[in-house]
């Protein structure tokens, strides 16, 4: 299997690399690509042998070529993409973080590559593009612990035979924080999640459940789901990663020990299963389910709305978080400020049908432009 393995310096790609040395005899990595990191992916890509590579900027892209004389080096969204249809390559793992991983997205589904997409935004902000665009049916594999759950949990079960599908949530290293403290909470205590080992938008992302949001359009758009039929339940231990309800009152759930290890393995070698990097003990094994509180979490709620609401809504609160996180993490803006920033773009944009990739990048342009004058106006006191 020849692979692609896109936000290689990343969480996930590093781990994706980790895996893919433990089998050598099944698995080549052909093309790397990487944000800014220069020297880390100069570093893979010397010890991999890969001499096909993208970053994000040109003048990284002049640094990388310096290092690696050899290589191929291309930069931008359309050196993602370019990267993702090259004929050698079998499998494109799309670890790319932010709306840029829509173009590597399309094309390697454009271009019949089966993709193990860990982008979100991909399906969040384009997700009627994305499936307009896939070739066959389970070209797409999620790489992420519900979906992949859900996509396991599918394959033994009729559609007519569901009556729900459930995804979890551990709640994040606030959910039992005093809802009167979150207002001093800092980027270092919201970087310490409790369960998973994540990148900082992503962690932070799962403090205010904006996470889970994307997850909910993410499945409604990757299974077919309509809205009423997902259901999100708070579960501390993140043992149980996606259950079904069935119609006759029967309910089929997925384990797994927290380790995204798991959902970057079932993708890099379905339809094969291969032995767990750390099985679950099955004894002693407390699970417990809660409900999500909509005052604690409202960011949740306003991109889930927003997602429901469908056409351009979705980049908007993708693009207004991404903004509103990275000032958080700079300490600019409280963390309540987080959720209060999405509700105020999205209350400001007038929804408009998504027909094309230029629809949600204009959208996309628009929503960090008000999510920048929000951050501006809080950090300044105003």
């Amino acid at each position: 299997m020849r692979v692609a393995i896109l936000g290689s310096t990343g969480s996930i790609g590093l781990q994706a690399l980790e895996e893919i040395q433990r089998f050598p005899e099944r698995f080549e990595v052909v093309a790397l690509a990487a944000g800014r990191n220069v020297e880390a992916l100069a570093q893979q890509a010397h010890r991999f042998g890969v001499r096909e590579l993208a970053v994000a900027e040109e003048a990284d892209a002049l640094k990388l070529q310096r290092l690696l004389p050899q290589a191929h080096v291309r930069w931008g969204p359309e050196g993602l993409a370019e990267l993702a249809a090259l004929p050698q390559v079998d499998l494109v793992l799309n670890a790319v973080v932010g709306a840029v991983g829509v173009f590597p997205t399309l094309s390697a589904l454009r271009a019949g590559k089966r993709l193990a997409l860990a982008n979100k935004e991909s399906l969040v902000i384009a997700g009627e593009l994305v499936l307009r665009a896939r070739t066959y049916p389970d070209q797409i594999i999620p790489v992420d612990s519900e979906h992949a759950a859900l996509w396991q949990l599918f394959q033994g079960v009729r559609r007519e035979e569901l009556a729900r599908a459930w995804i979890t949530a551990s709640g994040g290293p606030f959910r039992d924080r005093p809802e009167e403290e979150l207002e001093r909470v800092t980027p270092a205590e919201a970087l310490h999640h409790p369960t998973w080992r994540m990148g900082p938008r992503i962690t932070v992302d799962s403090a205010t459940l904006v996470n889970k949001a994307f997850e909910v359009i993410e499945a409604h758009h990757l299974f077919s789901l309509p809205w009423e039929r997902i259901g999100v339940l708070l579960h501390p231990e993140s043992k149980v990663h996606a259950l079904l309800e069935l119609v006759d009152g029967s309910i089929l759930a997925q384990l797994a020990f927290p380790d995204m290890r798991l959902p970057i393995r079932a993708a890099l070698t379905y339809p094969e299963r291969l032995p767990p990097p750390i099985p679950l003990p099955l004894a002693p094994l407390h699970l417990t389910f809660r409900e999500i509180p909509r005052n604690r979490y409202p960011a949740f709620w306003a991109v889930l709305g927003a997602g429901q609401e469908g056409g351009t809504m979705p980049a908007v609160a993708n693009a207004a978080d991404e903004v509103l996180v990275q000032a958080f993490l700079a300490e600019k803006i409280p963390f309540p400020a987080i959720a209060q920033g999405i509700q105020h773009v999205l209350e400001r944009h007038e929804k408009e049908r998504v027909t094309s990739l230029e629809d949600v990048l204009a959208a996309d342009r628009w929503a960090r432009q008000e999510a920048q004058k929000f951050v501006d106006k809080v950090s300044q006191g105003a």
